[in-house]
């Protein structure tokens, strides 16, 4: 993907900048992602604070309730953290109860977390927080506006997915 003179478009419409005298930071779509992203995580964050629970956990939690159980592979990726990282994440949830980890007899290798009684009981006392913020979030937008923001969303991380970590497309 070149960044020179050609413009970048979306859809019929030359919306980005096509080089770095148009650029501004403020404008750019991923700095306008973080910083939304990082706010809504600030305000979740402490909303759950008092139950001893990180974003993170939060989200291991919520995917565990969805798939009733994962690998710490899959967990990590769906939860975008790396997996020594996630590791540790479990661990605290384990020790606290709310999850539980068992390694299949015909494969030690994996690990399979599943939600805890308890786990799925704060989970779903902590839900319906993610849902009022994700509304306030998306407050003024109409229903196509968030259908669309969300597609987009996840075209953004296929695209991006398709780099690897060193910013070269993966094989």
């Amino acid at each position: 993907m070149s960044y020179g003179s050609e413009p970048l478009t979306c859809g019929a419409s030359n919306i980005l900048p096509t080089d770095k005298d148009m650029y501004k930071l403020t404008d750019s779509v991923p700095y306008l992602l973080n910083r939304a992203g990082v706010r809504i995580a600030e305000v979740f964050a402490q909303r759950i604070a008092e139950d001893n629970i990180s974003v993170p956990m939060y989200r291991v939690l919520a995917m565990l309730r969805e798939r009733r159980e994962s690998t710490l592979g899959d967990l990590a990726d769906v939860v975008s953290v790396e997996i020594s990282t996630l590791s540790r994440l479990v661990g605290n949830l384990a020790k606290r109860k709310l999850v539980s980890r068992t390694r299949p007899e015909d494969n030690g290798r994996i690990v399979i977390v599943r939600l805890t009684e308890q786990g799925e009981a704060l989970t779903e006392r902590l839900m319906p927080l993610a849902v009022e913020l994700e509304s306030t979030a998306v407050q003024g937008l109409s229903e196509e506006e968030v259908r669309a923001l969300k597609s987009a969303l996840r075209r953004m991380h296929a695209n991006l997915s398709a780099i690897s970590s060193k910013g070269k497309p993966a094989d």
